[in-house]
């Protein structure tokens, strides 16, 4: 039942952003094409108050981070650097009877959500099978919706692997069990297969696909003019690192932040926008010193003590710390556009989950109608992408530090000693850990502490970096998810019926503030209610709305997710001397209304939308 409740949220929200123009299908007039869509006026303007105030947050209201705009189309070395080019790819299997793919580590989210699967699942409640009814609805109505399901296509032969798994075992059945079941025709010789979603046939074991999408520059489809839409935002950012150091007057530790779109041709796009195949990031890379520096500048090094944010930036950060400063300034982030702390949990990923390159991972997940998934991860990421980038175009991604030059200067050999031996030894263990051969891994660790402390002496380093990176796509759906209210209310005839309200945050608001006259017919009304649209305009996105009852424009506006609406009445013109030129301003999540000078709007409404 919770299962059905879920899905049935979804399908209302889904159906209110295409009613209300958040979002379309795109190309829908042809049928539409998966994995991509359209964002409406009220899906365009939400978007834009989202990363408009990420942007906000991120470079005008802090010191230490600037911002980038990339290129979608980048060298393809660059793919080749990062690891794309031969890492980047998900399992994928291939349906045998109807030829579709499907990403083999989601078949069972996917399976779940089916006709076919919903279908059988009503007719087994508790796992209890009854095999006629399964026979009964294979030669009637799985036809239809599951054409290629080995219990449709042989039902005898599937009913009776069925039959001799509750003679050896009468307990009910788990739900995933069953559907292999409905899915294996030779069972002695396949044992239970994995369903195809789309058509209930077997799917081939998993192999790998790429994700990015292939184009070619220039005049000429060659192999020596291929291409790649960028399947991230960040690499970009590694490559511009030394042109922004040189140009931007920032000292690490500092970051660079860009919002732009990517590509990734995704087997199986699903959950609406969730997953897409061109979508949105926000990311920033944060260049922080390696800890051996900070110990060398600052004396100590500070860890994570306790629980909730560490503070203002420290000298004495290490990247622990500063990996747990951008987990909660995110979380922040989020509660402050209307995501409270309790729709979202924090993922800390174990280390066999972890990317190679990483030394730590939170996954910040929202509880979505569909699940708890992943909104935003924040990786340290180490120096691994612009050590990339420097073996691969022979460009140095070193940073000079003056200040680390003078204090390595000023330390005695002792102290030098003492530093080399503790970096070769946690090399050491780290070589160790990926494998080498120890002796290999001594020589290694050795050489690479010399190169290291060699540069250091001369100020240089490789900047080591914290990133979180979120996706635009996403967080629109978990702002909707989380806006979407219905509620019992009864109108000015005593009349219940349901409002539907997009509880928004008024800083992300599509639409800040509606202004209505009471009447439409006259004309006095109309003039006063137009200079108060305009007197608001330059501050706000505002909407006039003069058809209708007033409520079912009140109406239209909660469903819009407008937290304010203005109406002026006889009162604003004078009939009433002591209301004249004030208005009623109403709340949107309380309904509830005030009177309000016209000249005290202006300075209110901004106080309450920013």
């Amino acid at each position: 039942m919770a299962q059905a409740k879920e899905n049935e949220r979804m399908e209302k929200i889904v159906s209110l952003c295409k009613r209300r123009g958040f979002i379309f299908q795109s190309s829908e007039i042809y049928g539409g094409i998966n994995g991509f869509w359209d964002y409406g006026p009220l899906g365009a303007e939400l978007k834009r108050n989202v990363k408009d105030y990420w942007w906000r947050t991120m470079t005008q209201q802090r010191e230490d981070v600037v911002g980038l705009d990339a290129s979608i189309i980048m060298h393809p070395m660059v793919w080749k650097a990062s690891g794309h080019l031969e890492t980047f790819s998900d399992p994928m299997s291939t349906c045998r009877q109807c030829k579709k793919l499907v990403r083999s580590d989601q078949i069972w989210p996917i399976v779940i959500e089916s006709s076919w699967a919903r279908a059988i699942a009503e007719l087994v409640p508790g796992g209890t099978v009854n095999t006629g009814q399964l026979v009964n609805w294979a030669k009637g109505k799985g036809q239809r919706i599951a054409p290629n399901l080995a219990l449709v296509r042989n039902p005898e032969v599937t009913i009776s692997w069925i039959s001799e798994r509750i003679q050896k075992n009468p307990a009910p059945f788990e739900a995933k069990e069953l559907l292999q079941y409905v899915a294996t025709e030779q069972f002695n010789q396949t044992g239970l297969v994995l369903p195809c979603p789309h058509c209930g046939g077997e799917l081939t074991e998993p192999r790998p696909f790429n994700l990015m999408f292939k184009t070619h520059t220039g005049p000429v489809e060659s192999e020596e003019n291929v291409a790649y839409l960028r399947p991230e935002t960040a690499q970009a950012i590694f490559v511009q690192f030394k042109s922004v150091v040189a140009t931007a007057r920032q000292k690490v530790p500092f970051g660079i932040c860009q919002i732009g779109k990517a590509f990734r041709n995704e087997i199986t796009p699903r959950n609406f926008i969730f997953r897409s195949r061109e979508f949105e990031q926000m990311e920033l890379e944060f260049f922080i010193p390696p800890d051996e520096i900070v110990a060398a500048l600052a004396g100590d090094l500070a860890g994570v003590r306790g629980e909730g944010h560490p503070g203002e930036p420290q000298p004495n950060w290490g990247w622990q710390i500063w990996h747990k400063y951008w987990v909660e300034e995110r979380l922040r982030f989020y509660e402050s556009i209307g995501l409270p702390r309790t729709s979202l949990k924090e993922y800390w990923q174990k280390p066999d989950e972890l990317a190679h390159y990483a030394k730590a991972t939170v996954d910040i997940l929202f509880d979505f109608p569909f699940g708890t998934e992943e909104l935003e991860g924040v990786a340290a990421r180490g120096n691994f992408d612009l050590s990339q980038h420097e073996k691969f175009s022979g460009e140095s991604m070193d940073y000079f530090d003056e200040v680390a030059r003078e204090a390595w200067k000023k330390f005695d050999e002792s102290k030098k000693q003492e530093l080399r031996e503790d970096y070769r030894e946690k090399k050491y263990d780290s070589l160790v850990r990926k494998g080498l051969e120890l002796g290999e891994a001594k020589a290694q660790a050795e050489k690479e502490s010399s190169d290291y402390f060699d540069k250091l002496a001369k100020g240089l380093y490789t900047p080591h970096v914290i990133e979180p990176s979120a996706g635009v796509d996403r967080l629109m759906l978990a702002l909707i998810a989380q806006a979407f209210n219905e509620e019992e209310v009864t109108d000015e005839k005593g009349n219940k019926e349901t409002r539907v309200v997009m509880k928004f945050h008024p800083r992300i608001a599509p639409i800040k503030v509606g202004v209505f006259p009471l009447l439409k017919n006259r004309p006095e009304l109309v003039a006063k209610a137009l200079e108060v649209k305009r007197l608001l305009q330059p501050h706000m996105s505002v909407f006039y709305d003069d058809t209708g009852a007033i409520g079912r424009r009140y109406r239209r506006q909660d469903e819009a997710g407008t937290p304010f609406g203005v109406t002026i009445d006889f009162d604003t013109l004078g009939e009433n001397s002591a209301l004249k030129d004030t208005v009623t301003l109403r709340d949107r999540d309380t309904m509830k209304q005030e009177r309000v000078k016209i000249d005290d709007l202006v300075p209110l409404l901004i106080s309450k939308v920013r």
